[in-house]
């Protein structure tokens, strides 16, 4: 269903929601032709992360942006919002949509989600990219502990409630002053515009709920993801992109992939890669969709 605005109009890029699993999800289209790409954000970000990446991958591709359920526009989370749930909400977003398999992406702490989407719904992803993304069990735990170089924002993220107590009414400062900032390579890559979309959304009622989630499942599903690993590792082509987090994202994929992986190292880039380095990023992601299209169609 087309939707209004919300977010900032873009040419060739349009706004739609869907009904899933009594949730409406919201997402972006752009492109005519080619094979599907589904592009799955992080923290603290919404579909906006990918709106300079959106038109590069268009021109090859149709292409598919989605606000996790309780981020951007989509419908709020519950309390017991988990990466499990986003999940399946993916694969029914994959179903209404009627293009599947796509070329599947996340990034950051969308990784548990689109893992998980893979492992159990390997008919609904023709490819599989990671951003800058870890996985539970495979080490990205160990980015909360602060007494090792950890953040703190991952045990406050995780912990019912304290959100909205710290966060409400300075989410433009706290993404602007330091979530942003604290990560970006690449200087006015990230404009004060920016910030200000993404802090809209954090500011709903409830708004921080769709990453409580997800970071209270990073600090609970790592025995999950790997007997998930174990038993159904990824069998579709696997990218690996790395940014600021180095190689950790190939390290991580190495370990939960039956085959190679393929990797690009963004040199200079932060962690945010897809608004540091839309070009750049594109090119590594074409490139590998290609080669992927062209095996499939010797087949």
């Amino acid at each position: 269903m087309e939707t209004a605005l919300s977010s900032p109009a873009i040419s060739g890029i349009s706004h739609h929601t869907a009904n899933v699993k009594g949730a409406e999800l919201h997402y972006v289209s752009a492109g005519t032709a080619g094979s599907p790409i589904l592009l799955v954000h992080g923290f603290p970000e919404s579909w906006w992360a990918f709106h300079k990446l959106i038109p590069l991958l268009a021109a090859r591709h149709r292409v598919f942006a989605v606000d996790l359920r309780g981020f951007g526009d989509s419908s709020t989370a519950g309390t017991e919002h988990d990466s499990t749930t986003a999940a399946e909400d993916l694969h029914h977003l994959i179903a209404h949509l009627g293009v599947g398999p796509v070329h599947l992406s996340g990034q950051d702490i969308s990784g548990g989600t689109v893992f998980r989407l893979a492992t159990t719904h390997p008919e609904d992803v023709r490819s599989f990219t990671a951003i800058e993304m870890g996985l539970a069990g495979f080490g990205l735990e160990g980015f909360a502990d602060v007494t090792h170089g950890g953040s703190w924002h991952i045990g406050v993220l995780a912990a019912p409630g304290i959100p909205e107590i710290l966060f409400a009414g300075h989410e433009r400062e706290l993404l602007g002053t330091w979530a942003f900032p604290s990560m970006t390579a690449v200087q006015g890559s990230i404009t004060d515009d920016d910030v200000a979309e993404f802090a809209r959304t954090y500011a709903r009622p409830d708004g921080w709920r769709g990453a409580e989630g997800l970071y209270r499942s990073m600090l609970s599903e790592g025995d999950d993801i790997k007997a998930l690993a174990s038993t159904r590792p990824l069998t579709m082509p696997v990218l690996a992109v790395g940014a600021g987090g180095g190689s950790f994202t190939f390290g991580t994929v190495s370990q939960v992939a039956a085959g190679d992986v393929a990797s690009v190292q963004l040199d200079g880039v932060g962690h945010y890669a897809a608004m540091e380095a839309p070009d750049e990023l594109s090119t590594a992601i074409l490139d590998f969709l290609n080669t992927v299209d062209a095996s499939e169609a010797a087949r």
